[in-house]
């Protein structure tokens, strides 16, 4: 079992402690870390930003990327046919518009999908019963299930799978169980008159995913077409207005605080409006760091992103592991007036501790200027 060798040394001129009092002549704090935040870390304090380049070259660079502009052509409505925005050999990162009912079953043999509604309504059916989903919600659907979505307005969703994995919830420690969100919040389908009204004699299909490739069942039924079950994997749910951010006024949080659900190789976590610390000492907005064990993806879902400039609902930014990123300088000079005390953004961040490949349909829809918008 392995134990690295830690002992804090203090080099010139530098903070009593991490996020906090930061001295004036050396007032950009950068935190070199391991394992996320949760191994071995220093910070380093300089007088400039460390995201002040001037040029960058080579494919390592802030990415951001427009979902609003993707042209998709989602043949029957199938999440299969949703375009893939980033992956690796653990995760894929999707974006669907569904428009329009399901006209086939979904059932994916490659792990666990996360989706994340952030636009739009609807009934979702599956083995489980029937419930239904709106703007906001988490809705995670283990693997193998057979599922449908019908739009009541056309719906917009984020969808991250955990390939050849399962979802969790994160381990919360000394906060308690009850801490971020209430399991008791956590919402599943029911065998209600609306799903057995669903149930028919007509034909349908089952398109299958496992390996990435689809095979398709041909059923003269609804296979779904429960009566009943009981234990204790389901299909579930939760909205982001059900999370309780843990906070302090005298610290800025790392990401990992805000941790919704976990893979192995991965974590999901929720930004959602909070107070802005208040002690006059603290960081007040998203400190300077080197991840370099994780490659970070933000989707803006809603509000004003304080930590960044000309971002919109609906778009995303991916910063992979290996350079130092943080703030734009505006919001760092807002941070130091501490002209907002409250943020209103809500997003999902996807940290993943293997490299992510863009693709093509990425980079359709990246805005190539983003690498330049720390300029001052």
């Amino acid at each position: 079992m392995r134990n690295p060798a830690r002992f804090p040394i203090k080099q010139g001129l530098h903070s009593r402690q991490a996020h906090a009092d930061l001295p004036e002549q050396a007032l950009y704090e950068r935190e070199v870390g391991r394992d996320g935040f949760f191994g071995p870390a220093s910070h380093i304090h300089h007088k400039h930003a460390p995201t002040g380049w001037t040029e960058w070259e080579g494919e390592l660079r802030p990415r951001a990327f427009d979902l609003m502009q993707l042209n998709q052509l989602a043949e029957g409505n199938s999440p299969f046919s949703a375009p893939v925005i980033l992956h690796n050999a653990h995760c894929q990162y999707r974006f669907w518009h569904c428009n329009e009912p399901m006209q086939k079953l979904a059932r994916n043999a490659d792990g666990d999908d996360l989706l994340f509604v952030h636009k739009g309504e609807g009934d979702l059916y599956c083995d489980y019963g029937h419930f239904v989903v709106t703007e906001g919600d988490y809705v995670v659907i283990p693997r193998s299930t057979m599922w449908r979505l019908a739009p009541r307005v056309p719906m917009q969703l984020l969808m991250i799978e955990a390939t050849d994995d399962s979802y969790q919830l994160p381990e919360k420690g000394l906060v308690g169980n009850h801490a971020i969100f209430d399991p008791a919040m956590l919402r599943y389908p029911e065998i209600n008159d609306q799903f057995l009204a669903q149930q028919d004699e007509n034909t349908w299909q089952v398109e299958v995913k496992r390996h990435q490739r689809l095979s398709r069942i041909t059923y003269p039924f609804n296979p779904l077409d429960a009566q009943g079950w009981h234990g204790d994997l389901t299909v579930m749910k939760i909205n982001w207005r059900d999370i309780r951010p843990l906070m302090s006024h005298r610290y800025h949080l790392p990401p990992s605080a805000h941790t919704t659900f976990v893979a192995k190789r991965f974590v999901v976590c929720t930004f959602v409006p909070r107070p802005i610390e208040s002690d006059p000492g603290a960081l007040k907005v998203p400190f300077y760091h080197s991840n370099d064990d994780f490659d970070e993806v933000l989707f803006y879902h809603a509000g004003d992103f304080f930590s960044r400039d000309n971002i919109e609902a609906g778009m995303v930014t991916f910063h992979p592991a290996g350079f130092t990123h943080g703030p734009h300088p505006k919001a760092f000079a807002a941070g130091q007036a501490h002209k907002k005390t409250f943020t209103d953004e809500v997003a999902v961040m996807l940290d993943t501790r293997d490299a992510l490949e863009i693709t093509a349909a990425s980079q359709a829809v990246e805005n190539a200027e983003y690498v330049y918008s720390w300029k001052g």
